[in-house]
C-alpha cells in the first residue's frame, strides 16, 4: 500500500484551560500543532502509512514533535532540524468568547524549508499540502508550487487561508493558482468568501474547475464534495464545541483516509465530520481515535467522548 506524504509546518501548541483568556490564565497546556502534522496523525492512526517532511529547530519544542509523530506512527525519517532557527509555536487565546491563535513563527526553522528529497518521495502514492506554507516564505511557496506539478503522485490542497500571514489580493490569487493544481482541494466556504467572494459551493467549484474532487466545508451545516460531474452532500451531525482549532485538518484526514481505502464520496464526508467532530469536542488538535470507531461513528452519526 503507498504511503501519504504531508510536507508543511510543525508547530508547538500552548493551550488555556477550556473558555480561559490567555491573560489571565495561570496554566497551558503544552501540545503539538500544525495543519500538516494535525493530518498526518490522524492518517496514521486510521491505518494509512503517512510520512512526514519538515523542519523544526534542533530544540526541546522539535524534539517533542519528532516524538508525537513518531508515536501516532508516522514515518519521520525526513523531518530536518535546524541547528539555530527555532520550532515555531502559537497559543490559542479564548479572549472575548472566541477562540483565536496568536504565531510566534517568524524566523523559524520551517520558514527554511525548500526541498524534500528524493527519497522521501519513495513508494508514495499521495503527497498532502496546505496553503500554510506558501505563506511563509518564498522558498515555501516554491516548495508547494513544485510538489503539486508532480506526477505519478495524487495530490491534495487544503486552502487554510490564514489572515495573519498574508492580505486577502496576494493570497486569493497564489491559493487560486495552487489549488487549481491539485487533484482534491478542501476550502471552507467562509474562507472561500473573504478570499475569492464566493458565496455558494457552486460558485467555489466554477472558480475551481480543475481539482478531480473538490470538497467545500460550510461548517456546521453541511460538506459538499464536486467528484467529476457528481455532487454529494452530507450534513454535519450536531457537536458540542470545545475548541475548534484542528477540526479542519481532521475533516480532511478522515476524508482523505476513506478514498484511500476505496470508500466512495458520501461515506468520506461521513468519515470527515465524524473526525473533525471529535476534535472540536478537546482541547488538543487531535484526538485518540481509531479506525474502528471511526467507522462506527461516521455510519451512526454518533460522537462518543474521545482522549486528546
Amino acid at each position: 500500500m503507498s504511503a501519504v506524504l504531508c510536507v508543511g509546518e510543525g508547530l508547538i501548541s500552548l493551550t488555556p484551560p477550556t473558555h480561559t483568556p490567555l491573560e489571565s490564565a495561570t496554566e497551558l497546556v503544552v501540545s503539538t500543532g500544525g495543519a500538516e502534522v494535525n493530518v498526518a496523525i490522524h492518517l496514521a492512526r486510521l491505518d494509512v502509512p503517512t510520512r512526514f517532511a519538515g523542519k523544526v529547530g534542533a530544540d526541546p519544542f522539535g524534539a517533542r514533535l519528532r516524538h508525537t509523530l513518531d508515536n501516532a506512527g508516522v514515518d519521520t525519517r525526513h523531518l530536518e532540524e535546524h541547528p539555530d532557527l527555532p520550532t515555531g509555536l502559537y497559543v490559542k487565546d479564548a479572549t472575548g468568547g472566541t477562540t483565536t491563535s496568536r504565531y510566534y513563527r517568524q524566523g523559524s526553522a520551517a520558514t527554511t524549508y525548500r526541498r524534500v528529497p528524493n527519497a522521501a518521495l519513495v513508494g508514495v502514492g499521495h503527497v498532502h499540502l496546505t496553503g500554510i506554507t506558501p505563506a511563509l516564505s518564498d522558498d515555501c511557496h516554491v516548495l508547494v508550487r513544485d510538489l503539486l506539478a508532480l506526477e505519478h503522485v495524487r495530490t491534495s490542497f487544503d486552502v487554510n487561508y490564514r489572515r495573519a500571514l498574508w492580505d486577502v489580493p496576494e493570497a486569493a490569487q497564489v491559493l487560486r493558482s495552487l489549488a487549481s493544481r491539485a487533484d482534491t482541494v478542501f476550502v471552507g466556504l467562509d474562507e472561500a468568501g473573504e478570499v475569492w467572494g464566493s458565496e455558494t459551493p457552486e460558485e467555489v467549484r466554477r472558480l475551481l474547475p480543475q481539482p478531480s474532487e473538490l470538497v467545500v466545508k460550510d461548517g456546521s451545516h453541511e460538506a459538499v464534495a464536486f467528484v467529476g460531474s457528481q455532487v454529494h452532500r452530507v450534513p454535519a451531525p450536531p457537536v458540542e464545541v470545545i475548541e475548534p482549532v484542528g477540526a479542519g485538518d481532521a475533516f480532511a484526514a478522515g476524508y482523505l483516509a476513506a478514498r484511500h481505502f476505496g470508500l466512495d464520496s458520501d461515506r468520506a464526508l461521513r468519515w470527515g465530520h465524524a473526525l473533525a467532530g471529535t476534535v472540536l469536542r478537546v482541547l488538543a488538535d487531535h484526538a485518540l481515535i481509531d479506525r474502528t470507531i471511526l467507522e462506527n461513528q461516521a455510519r451512526e452519526g454518533a460522537l462518543d467522548d474521545v482522549e486528546s
